[in-house]
């Protein structure tokens, strides 16, 4: 775009901005004067995490971001037609043109209707078309019913206000009396838009969902399952199937119901089904047993649960179903445990064949009518009621409650023995004998700047238990290394193995019921200073939902991660001297390679205890990597790190070794060789120096160019 013409488009989209059409509908509890000052008008406030915090002030104006669909009025005339009256506006309220001309960036729409079923809480579209397979699905020319939107044309009543009208008849002697509920998905397409900055061109997505009765009747009864605030977008960040274009769940639910199915797969697309099992992925049984589950072009078989309990199996169905809210639960989210059915139940336990009996204990079902005589709603753990089925091993209410805390350490002297105190207790404060546990394994580990040592020790055998005062104390072999300098961490892996009684009568199971590990930072010289927080472990367990439980359970917090996981630490004490040079575990390149998964160039395949092969390869992340404070904490991800003399990574499987921590950091989930070339040009050891130093922030600092923030932004 020539220069003089975009700041006369610039020129109209400011104007614009302040004379509000009358027509465009308003959010509730706002009053609006006809002619609102020019200070009133101001772009939204955007957060460092989108594209649009960076953008210029001319830019702004000129795209004016966002797309919001605003739905007026829907009807259904004499003629069965549907027509919606709808407003299209930018993220200001202010109308946007839907062919892109007085405003940049066309707007597309399209119009979902489906009514409500409130016995069975299912929809049925009101209008469907046959797909056939494609030439190389395993069901080549077959074909399929699959829900659709409806058919119609869109007509500009002025700008950012337009009418809908279908060419789609519904059917004749359709129920009035029925919840009906209209679905808009739409796209806002920036991406050919010329003479702005090129992060900026990009599709904005706008879904609106609305429920009404065609006779004018009061809705009662309502499709409210699931929220996806506070459900699906606590791990997909956030949730957009289709291209992105649909991100609310209810509106998911129009289309995929028991009527549609995929015609390359023959599988069926109802969402009770379908999400099921694309959410058990790798522990279907069906997967397991060697045929792979996908939907369309799509192979879901590698998809692994990130909540894997010590059972190994996936139960956690109110994480889903409930959310992480007291406060946003919809009204039908009980449906889970209280409405059984073959359809539901079956899509985990795939093995299940309803017809046969096989894997099913009550045998034969040939409907869902006896599904609740069995499975009530709640009962003991792990007996056949639902909840108590799905009981998460870790949140038993069998357990006692593990805690564990680090009272006080002495003699953290160079050439000496520390001895630590520990204070252990039941959750009901009740002491705990450390040698009594399973494991009670005291960690000695240091410098908490970059670690670099640390002893692991058993005390079972060595501890001693006080009584009277409640405390295990335990003095370790190891000493402080005579040339330890800074602060020095003691930690531990304590956990016991508890019992968990079935509610069913079968065998009994066997839990690590395992302690947060404690950490007491404790100065060697100088002040005492904590090793830096990067991560926050509540941003962890958004997706980990209850805690993060590694090694067989007995690590739960970064903290602890940090120091096993660090700089100088590789799987060579469990690689085999075939598979070559040792793989770096330092936790900044082992996390961000883990969560690039599937999009990685390299193998980052990791040997661990008892031989264990741990490829992260197929590793399939469910949101979007771009958005480091996902789990970072604060502003840690940004450019220049804030603590100095943080020790170089040896990464001897990479294409250069060692490298700087940012570098480290970076290449984890930049991993190409061109990625890696770039970072080696910027990093050097000056004589006298052990530790890289490296240019990142040059060009990657903050408020630079090309910012960390700036290039992750969205």
């Amino acid at each position: 775009m020539k220069t003089g013409m975009k700041r006369a488009v610039i020129v109209m989209s400011t104007a614009a901005l302040l004379a509000v059409s009358p027509l465009v509908a308003q959010p509730a509890g706002r009053t609006r004067s006809a002619n609102p000052p020019a200070a009133a008008v101001t772009q939204p406030r955007f957060t460092s995490g989108q594209v649009e915090a960076f953008a210029s002030a001319s830019d702004l104006a000129f795209i004016r971001p966002g797309l919001k669909i605003i739905v007026n009025s829907v009807t259904i005339g004499s003629d069965r037609k549907v027509v919606v009256d709808f407003n299209m506006t930018d993220s200001l309220d202010q109308p946007i043109d839907r062919l892109g001309k007085t405003t940049p960036g066309p707007v597309s729409a399209s119009f979902v209707l489906s009514w409500y079923d409130p016995t069975t809480r299912q929809y049925t579209s009101y209008n469907t078309r046959v797909a056939t397979g494609s030439a190389t699905s395993p069901h080549p020319g077959a074909t399929a019913t699959q829900a659709t939107g409806l058919a119609g044309t869109v007509t500009d009543l002025e700008t950012g206000h337009a009418k809908f009208t279908s060419t789609t008849v519904l059917p004749a002697g359709f129920d009035q009396t029925k919840t009906t509920t209209l679905g808009i998905y739409s796209t806002r397409n920036l991406t050919a838009v010329v003479g702005i900055d090129p992060a900026l061109q990009k599709s904005y997505f706008a879904n609106a969902v609305v429920d009404f009765r065609p006779d004018g009747g009061t809705v009662t009864d309502k499709w409210d399952k699931m929220r996806e605030s506070t459900t699906c977008n606590t791990c997909h960040d956030p949730l957009g199937a289709h291209g992105g274009s649909r991100q609310q769940i209810k509106l998911c639910a129009l289309c995929h119901q028991p009527q549609s199915t995929d015609a390359n797969t023959g599988n069926t697309v109802d969402m009770k089904v379908m999400a099921h099992k694309i959410h058990m992925g790798k522990s279907l049984p069906s997967v397991l047993a060697g045929t792979p589950y996908g939907v369309s072009s799509s192979d879901f078989s590698t998809v692994v649960w990130p909540q894997m309990t010590q059972g190994k199996t996936i139960t956690n169905c109110a994480l889903c179903h409930e959310g992480t809210s007291s406060t946003n639960v919809g009204a039908q989210s009980a449906a889970w445990y209280t409405n059984p059915s073959r359809a539901a139940c079956g899509s985990c336990h795939d093995d299940v064949d309803w017809v046969t009996g096989a894997n099913h204990p009550a045998g034969p079902q040939a409907d869902d009518k006896a599904c609740a005589s069995c499975h009530q709603p709640d009962g003991l753990e792990f007996d056949a009621s639902i909840k108590g089925a799905h009981t998460v091993w870790e949140k038993s209410k069998q357990l006692k409650g593990l805690k564990a805390t680090v009272v006080s350490v002495t003699n953290m002297t160079p050439g000496k023995h520390p001895t630590a105190v520990f204070k252990l207790t039941n959750g009901d404060g009740s002491a705990v004998d450390g040698t009594k546990l399973t494991t009670f394994a005291p960690i000695l580990a240091g410098p908490t700047s970059s670690y670099s040592k640390y002893y692991r020790e058993s005390a079972l055998t060595t501890a001693v238990f006080n009584a009277t005062a409640g405390t295990t104390s335990y003095t370790f072999t190891a000493i402080v290394p005579t040339d330890a300098t800074g602060t020095w961490t003691v930690s531990g892996d304590i956990y016991r193995n508890a019992t968990l009684v079935r509610g069913d009568g079968k065998a009994n199971m066997t839990l690590r019921e395992a302690a947060v590990n404690p950490v007491l930072n404790v100065a060697v010289t100088g002040p005492v200073t904590p090793r830096r927080t990067v991560v926050a472990l509540a941003n962890c367990t958004t997706c980990h939902d209850g805690g993060l439980s590694l090694h067989g359970g007995q690590r739960v917090t970064t903290l602890e991660c940090v120091i096993c996981h660090n700089p100088v630490e590789g799987d060579q004490a469990f690689r085999p001297a075939n598979q070559g040079p040792t793989e770096s575990v330092s936790l900044q390149r082992l996390i961000h390679r883990i969560h690039t998964g599937e999009n990685l160039t390299q193998d980052f395949t990791i040997f661990g205890f008892g031989g264990s092969t741990n490829n992260f390869n197929d590793v399939r992340y469910p949101g979007d990597t771009r958005n480091c404070a996902k789990c970072h904490s604060g502003s840690t991800f940004t450019l220049p790190l804030t603590q100095t003399g943080i020790a170089s990574v040896t990464t001897l499987r990479d294409y250069f070794t060692p490298q700087g921590p940012a570098t480290a950091a970076c290449l984890g989930c930049h991993d190409s060789k061109d990625t890696a070339a770039h970072a080696f040009l910027n990093s050097v050891t000056f004589p006298g120096t052990t530790i890289l130093s490296e240019a990142c922030a040059t060009c990657h600092g903050a408020g630079k160019d090309w910012a960390v923030d700036k290039v992750h932004a969205r």
